[in-house]
């Protein structure tokens, strides 16, 4: 697009309803924020445990700050690759229970250099329909064929992997998928690439510290018997699991788990880990302290189950359904771009913020307000959303 074409492309994202436009936040996150000069009850963020400013994490980074100072100054293979981040990245993998585990900046940044460090030209990523965006621009990246499969649709994928000739395949998914809030089949995921000698690549980027593992279908996964081994407690070859850190953690980040061998592969390959400064050492820290709490605290996790459960009672009758979800993301499926913002301004006018999601990012037709449950939240909050709702549907 040339210069003089902004102005006019601009002008036609605001006629489709599809401008998007930054709010500033004033203050902590939380489930009650002041976002542009105003205070409102929030259901827009991802902070899923409300561990974002938690005192505990918050003087673990301090702590670091004060001891280890704040810039890494330099990329992890020169000089920046602090004790701090060393030791987090064994506890990360511990807590997922693969055995090597690698940090990145960014879970886009993970993506953009594991899928390319794998594949070129000769290989083949095959992306659910759902994925998230960093999945499917990381594949570009690689330059190998993309072939999306409708969404959890094994059956099709089975049969498009066994007619690849790619001499090396991989499968991308979300676990919680970020728009919808359904799950991703994991083991049976890897069941497929292990039967079509394929990766499984794994984006927990919205399970990780919210799901049990178990019901994640990760730690199945990684248990499960392989060609390699005949033992349960071995971690599958074919697995890459990423997370980030910046959500149910409350901190910023992200991390690769897999092998021994996948990990030094990416430490010499993975261009964004490779070609950037780490990440400020006080971070690492307070992931830790992250970890500490998340295990320590199931409670939040179960005030997550119970706030699902009376959402989805409380709506309804209501002439908005939830899309079916039984993760912290609850999509209120509206449908038309102007009725999911004017739905979304009508809450925001009553002290509530939930976004509306519009295409591109959903298809078209299927605009929604995300709403994001937080430990945090209690039930009165919940119910005011609620009477809001009740309100505007009157």
């Amino acid at each position: 697009m040339k210069p003089d074409q902004l102005r006019s492309a601009l002008a036609d994202l605001d006629h489709q309803g599809l401008r998007r436009r930054r709010r500033v936040l004033d203050g902590p996150q939380g489930v009650r924020v002041r976002v542009d000069g105003r205070d409102y009850l929030s259901f827009s963020s991802n902070d899923y445990l409300g561990l974002a400013n938690h005192p505990e994490i918050v003087s673990a980074a301090q702590l670091a700050a004060a001891r280890f100072g704040v810039g890494a100054g330099a990329a992890h293979l020169l000089t920046g690759h602090h004790r701090l981040h060393h030791e987090v990245e064994a506890e990360l993998a511990a807590f997922v229970g693969l055995p090597s585990a690698l940090l990145f900046s960014t879970g886009y940044m993970a993506s953009l250099g594991v899928i390319p460090a794998l594949l070129d030209r000769h290989g083949e990523v095959f992306e659910d329909r759902l994925n998230h965006a960093s999945l499917v621009d990381a594949a570009l990246l690689s330059r190998a064929k993309l072939t999306r499969y409708p969404h959890l649709d094994l059956a099709w994928l089975d049969r498009r992997l066994g007619e690849s000739e790619a001499q090396v395949k991989l499968i991308a998914t979300d676990t919680v998928f970020s728009m919808d809030g359904d799950l991703a089949p994991i083991p049976e995921l890897l069941a497929l690439a292990e039967k079509h000698d394929a990766w499984l690549y794994v984006d927990d980027a919205h399970g990780f510290g919210v799901l049990e593992r178990e019901a994640s279908g990760v730690r199945r996964a990684a248990e499960m018997p392989h060609a390699l081994s005949a033992s349960r407690l071995t971690p599958h070859p074919a697995l890459i699991y990423m997370a980030t850190l910046g959500k149910a953690a409350g901190v910023a980040g992200a991390f690769v788990v897999g092998t021994e061998e996948l990990v030094e592969w990416l430490v010499n390959r993975a261009r964004t880990y490779i070609y950037t400064t780490a990440q400020p050492p006080l971070l690492a820290a307070a992931v830790s302290a992250s970890l500490k709490l998340i295990a320590g605290e199931p409670w939040r996790r179960q005030r997550l189950t119970e706030l699902i459960a009376r959402l989805k009672a409380g709506v309804v009758g209501l002439p908005w359904p939830l899309m079916a979800s039984d993760s912290p993301i609850q999509p209120l499926l509206v449908g038309g771009n102007e009725d999911a913002v004017r739905l979304a301004e009508g809450l925001r006018a009553r002290g509530i913020l939930i976004p509306a999601i519009r295409p591109p990012t959903v298809p078209q037709g299927q605009a929604r307000l995300r709403i994001s449950l937080s430990a945090a939240h209690d039930v009165a909050d919940l119910d005011a959303l609620l009477a809001a709702l009740r309100e505007l549907a009157s």
